[in-house]
């Protein structure tokens, strides 16, 4: 995937229905990135995982660079957007209800992460300034959440906190399977620790 930014420009469905095809592409998207990585999939391949005529794709998407680049904006925006929700409500949630959305966050993305950080990676003069920039912008609303649950925390305490917390929420999806009998265990022994972290740390 080419480092420099592609001249062919998304454009932007103005109706309903535009909307709801470029929401199915995007859906497709990152399947078949997360699955072949950004330089083995194909336009084809993507359209038809969409249901949609490869003319509607690149209608709204002229070259895969340009839908690469699309998807990984909307990922980054879907996340970070859940997470503002999250501290919106933050104050008014149980620590174990805290740890059930962050954690529900994580795993309701997990399909995007994966073809995000694909797409990321394939862009290897950038891969780590885009990593550091979009790492930042996430531990930053992770401080933010437990903030506004805990209380203020020194700004050492709460970035050391924020970057274990986000560790541990980024190795759930590799854990939380559904073809491992032991997901449900799992799962429950994560929102405990997770809830009982946050807890500790407005004590």
């Amino acid at each position: 995937m080419s480092s420099q930014k592609s001249t062919a420009a998304p454009v932007a469905p103005k109706r309903q229905r535009g909307r709801d095809r470029v929401a199915a592409i995007m859906d497709a998207a990152a399947i078949v990135f997360a699955e072949k990585g950004y330089d083995l999939a194909t336009m084809t391949e993507i359209a038809a995982q969409a249901d949609t005529a490869i003319g509607s794709l690149y209608r709204f998407f002229p070259t895969k660079e340009a839908l690469a680049d699309a998807f990984v904006i909307g990922y980054g925006a879907h996340f970070l957007n859940a997470l503002d929700e999250i501290e919106a409500e933050a104050g008014r949630l149980s620590p174990a209800a805290l740890a059930g959305a962050l954690i529900d966050v994580m795993l309701g993305l997990r399909a995007e992460r994966a073809a995000a950080i694909a797409l990321i990676n394939a862009r290897s003069n950038a891969a780590a300034e885009m990593r550091s920039t979009f790492g930042a912008a996430v531990r930053g609303r992770i401080v933010a959440i437990l903030t506004a649950s805990a209380g203020p925390l020194p700004s050492a305490k709460g970035e050391a906190a924020a970057t274990l917390l986000l560790h541990v929420l980024k190795s759930l999806p590799a854990l939380v399977r559904e073809d491992l009998k032991e997901t449900a265990d799992v799962l429950g022994e994560a929102r405990a620790l997770v809830g009982d972290y946050i807890s500790s740390l407005g004590r």
